[in-house]
């Protein structure tokens, strides 16, 4: 049995209670950490907090080489822990596939991902999100700008009236996380007064949202990661008044319909 679980936002305690049961009962657990991680909490104290030894397995361990997770599970009662959801963005449909490939069976314990934070925290109705996209820091992608990707799939959504939620870059093996504040001024060098919404530390005890022109989030600081992104599209008057509300989005920038 190969049993994806994902482990929520924060901590050790931000897993459902499904998800913590699976855990505790498995002969052996696996995890992969570079897409994203727990800031609230170590791998030693996750370990501790359940009880289980948790093997850590690198990119290429994991999606190049995933044997040894195939085989344990082939044998035992197994699971692969990530940080959110693990098939929303960290996605690992492919190991699964490989997992019934081989005749074991397969199951998946969601947890709460930050799509689904995006949309509670700052108020803006999640149904009215088009595609997201992922800001890498420059170095990672050889440029020195935002990649047309990215712009491309925002325009297309402002078009349309959809909100863009844009995940930030993140090297979690030497603990570099892109800041809200970076990545409002890599994009405001296209969109200067484009209205952005910043949501910092979803699923903690302190999380944190501001609305303001792009420029404007330039010049803040936002705390300890990890942050996200969100560009929004047509408003509601509903979801205008909660982004001045909760967000302190400055009155002239909100044109509900």
């Amino acid at each position: 049995m190969l049993t994806f679980i994902g482990l929520g936002l924060y901590d050790e305690r931000s897993i459902t209670v499904e998800g913590r049961d699976a855990l505790r009962a498995a002969d052996r657990a696996f995890a992969e950490f570079y897409t994203s991680k727990l800031i609230g909490t170590t791998v030693e104290e996750l370990s501790e907090h359940h009880g289980v030894d948790i093997e850590v397995r690198d990119r290429a361990g994991t999606e190049q080489d995933p044997t040894p997770i195939l085989d344990a599970a082939e044998e035992e009662d197994v699971v692969f822990l990530t940080a959110g959801d693990t098939m929303i963005s960290t996605t690992h449909v492919d190991l699964r596939l490989r997992a019934v490939e081989r005749g074991i069976e397969t199951r998946v314990v969601h947890g709460v991902t930050a799509q689904s934070a995006a949309s509670g925290l700052t108020g803006l109705q999640n149904y009215r999100f088009g595609k997201a996209v992922t800001l890498p820091f420059p170095y990672a992608h050889g440029g020195d700008d935002v990649p047309q990707s990215v712009i491309d799939s925002v325009e297309a959504n402002l078009e349309r009236g959809l909100h863009t939620l844009v995940y930030l870059d993140i090297k979690a093996h030497r603990e570099e996380y892109m800041t809200a504040s970076t990545a409002a001024e890599m994009l405001a060098d296209g969109w200067e007064d484009q209205l952005a919404v910043v949501v910092a530390r979803a699923g903690s005890p302190d999380p944190f949202v501001a609305a303001d022109r792009l420029s404007a989030l330039a010049d803040r600081e936002f705390g300890d990661p990890l942050h996200m992104l969100v560009i929004p599209g047509d408003l509601h008057h509903v979801e205008a008044e909660a982004l001045e509300t909760l967000g302190g989005c400055p009155a002239e920038l909100l044109d509900p319909l």
